[in-house]
């Protein structure tokens, strides 16, 4: 599933606005790093296009992961405070959605429900990931993998309606701009 989908499924639609008016649309050429291993980064970045892959370092081959479409990077490093401990490189033209630091931190001292809200689901969306790379190490129950709760569930089709939205919204602003 998604990673994305436990983002915009449990905000509201009021904040899913919010997202769009104050974030802006970054486009990355293969092979263009998005984050290096070690140096700070100040956004939150949703991938609206193309693919990218997470290496150990820019100049290592070994590929950790491959994402696309809908998933999320910078997460952890917004959580922690600290530099991302991977790289996370372009591998064919890409388009991401990127949401500063700042941003997120002045709508979370002023909106307590969307602070619970953006925490649960990122809280969700690391439990997912980490129940994936247990499975993956071979310690994880594989029918159980794709198990997901009925109240993350109900907000599923609502969020992937609102990740269309956030890619129309972003086609008109470049339309308009062209």
């Amino acid at each position: 599933m998604k990673r994305v989908l436990f983002l915009l499924g449990h905000l509201s639609d009021l904040d899913i606005e919010w997202m769009v008016k104050n974030g802006r649309k970054e486009t990355l050429a293969p092979g263009q790093t998005l984050i290096n291993r070690g140096e700070e980064i100040e956004n939150l970045y949703i991938i609206l296009s193309g693919q990218l892959i997470i290496k150990s370092s820019a100049t290592s081959q070994n590929e950790i992961a491959s994402i696309g479409p809908g998933e999320i990077v910078g997460e952890m490093s917004f959580l922690e405070s600290r530099p991302p401990s991977v790289c996370v490189v372009a591998v064919e033209p890409c388009e991401v959605y990127a949401l500063s630091r700042e941003r997120i931190n002045q709508k979370i001292a002023v909106d307590t429900l969307f602070r619970a809200n953006f925490y649960y689901s990122l809280a969700l969306f690391l439990s997912n990931r980490l129940r994936k790379t247990t499975d993956q190490l071979g310690y994880g129950t594989p029918e159980d993998t794709d198990l997901i709760d009925d109240n993350i569930l109900n907000g599923v089709a609502q969020a992937g309606a609102r990740f269309g939205h956030i890619l129309r919204k972003f086609s008109e602003v470049e339309y308009s701009q062209a």
